[in-house]
């Protein structure tokens, strides 16, 4: 479990594409401090199992289904990623619960500069709209976000400069693909309430 609080902007160093999958080479000082095999490190929302970890570069599998649902099959080496370190139980929860299931991907339609923010604007895959609500989260490559907007084909959400600075969203244009993870709790209460 995460809580969509970016630790660090990391950078891909190498890809490798085998048998439709392929294995990620990352750089993050940070979440390479305390690294061993095994754990785990959302890498743009999505949760990775570490292979190895050789001084400030760690390497994850990724399978064919995480490509298929994530913007991850786009990364080439040299791309920035933002980077989280799995919760402990000991931590606060300063975002929301993200599990790293990434839900789907959304394109950047628009972004308004203000004084102290961006306000950006995402389509909405129309199977994921009825789990956004406004003033609700949703995990935009792994970031924690408030809904400010929505309707049946977008979303959107304001960026404060820590977020613009430290995480890969400060650097993203009109046209560009994110992974979502829509509010792991919207899709517990709906299977409750419907059985389905």
């Amino acid at each position: 479990m995460f809580t969509g609080i970016i630790e660090e902007k990391g950078e891909v160093v190498a890809v490798e594409r085998s048998g439709g999958g392929a294995l990620l080479a990352v750089r993050g000082p940070l979440v390479t401090s305390d690294a061993r095999h095994g754990d785990s490190i959302a890498v743009n929302g999505v949760c990775l199992t570490v292979v190895t970890v050789e001084d400030d570069v760690f390497t994850v599998d990724v399978i064919r289904e995480s490509l298929d649902r994530s913007s991850l099959g786009a990364l080439i080496e040299g791309s920035a990623v933002n980077l989280e370190r799995s919760v402990r139980a000991d931590q606060r929860l300063g975002g929301h619960i993200v599990q790293g299931h990434v839900d789907g991907t959304a394109t950047l339609l628009s972004r308004e500069p203000g004084e102290s923010w961006d306000d950006v604007r995402f389509s909405l895959p129309e199977p994921l709209a009825r789990y956004v609500a406004e003033k609700g989260s949703i995990a935009i490559d792994g970031i924690s976000l408030t809904v400010t907007t929505v309707d049946d084909e977008s979303f959107g959400v304001s960026l404060i400069p820590t977020t613009l600075k430290l995480t890969t969203l400060g650097d993203r244009q009109v046209g560009d693909m994110v992974n979502i993870e829509v509010d792991v709790i919207a899709k517990y209460v709906e299977r409750l309430v419907t059985g389905k």
